[in-house]
């Protein structure tokens, strides 16, 4: 092994720290906006807060959380997430499987047709007439149908798949297991690093998704997190003016500071699943490479 010179200890220094520095500059408006949610009213308004809090205080984080618009719109951000999580696994797991099947008949013509949905998309009032035909306006549905799967994390599972050793499969169809016994018993529960994978993505998508129900969702009872977040950063007056605020809120919290808070509290969930799946992924790959 060639021993480490002055001049590779350096290049080495020199990469680190410009990681460093992209990293705390990419970290710096997320700073802002947290200081801001935790920061005294009149230090927000007067917009001397930078990345570090001034006068700190919580009355603006606990009147966002505790507020029932932002409790019935977290719920259903949750319930959509959720389900349309679980969906979405199932169906692109379902989908990849015979496609990472090389014999499968049409394989070539399906692949094109899968990839071509990529780069052409109906558009936004095809999408919408579709919508109203199937009846799903002013329904939750109608923001898990659309996004159930995504040909991209199709691929990705769909690769994954075929670097399953057909031995594990021919073993168990000798035993007399069907082709749905090998898939849920055998391929995915040895595939849980890329169905963690795609579980985020899914999970991200629907969590940060407001267009689809800005435009499918009118009842305001359905109006999930994201929509929320839009419309208290959209209509600034409308918190100040609330009536259910005490003398005490309308002292310590200010709009900018609603909107911040908003914006954490939403950030927070997503923040606390990614790290868990992160040590669930080192955990995923160590077992594969164990196991050979």
């Amino acid at each position: 092994m060639r021993k480490r010179t002055r001049g590779d200890w350096s290049l080495d220094l020199v990469i680190y720290g410009s990681l460093l520095v992209a990293a705390l500059i990419t970290l710096l408006p997320f700073a802002n906006v947290l200081s801001k949610s935790v920061s005294a009213e009149w230090a927000v308004v007067s917009g001397k807060v930078g990345i570090y809090p001034i006068g700190f205080q919580l009355e603006t984080m606990k009147f966002v959380v505790t507020s029932h618009e932002f409790q019935h719109a977290f719920l259903i951000s949750v319930l959509v997430t959720v389900v349309g999580t679980l969906l979405s696994i199932l169906i692109t797991s379902l989908t990849a499987y015979p496609l990472s099947k090389r014999h499968l008949p049409g394989i070539g013509v399906i692949m094109v047709l899968f990839v071509f949905t990529m780069m052409f998309n109906g558009g936004i009032i095809p999408n919408y007439l579709l919508m109203k035909q199937l009846h799903l306006i002013n329904s939750l549905w109608s923001l898990v149908l659309p996004a159930m799967i995504s040909v991209f994390n199709l691929l990705v599972v769909k690769s994954y798949f075929e670097t399953v050793p057909e031995a594990l499969e021919e073993s168990a169809r000798i035993d007399g297991a069907r082709n749905l016994t090998v898939l849920f018993r055998i391929i995915l529960p040895i595939s849980m690093p890329v169905l963690a994978t795609i579980a985020l993505f899914y999970a991200v998508y629907y969590w940060n998704d407001f267009f689809h129900p800005m435009m499918y969702l009118n009842s305001p009872n359905l109006k999930p997190l994201q929509l929320h977040l839009r419309d208290m950063v959209m209509e600034a007056s409308a918190p100040v003016t609330t009536a259910t605020r005490s003398a005490d809120d309308i002292l310590n919290v200010s709009t900018e500071g609603i909107r911040a808070a908003t914006i954490i509290a939403s950030t927070i969930p997503i923040l606390l699943v990614y790290p868990y799946l992160q040590k669930y992924f080192i955990k995923g790959v160590m077992i594969g490479s164990v196991k050979g």
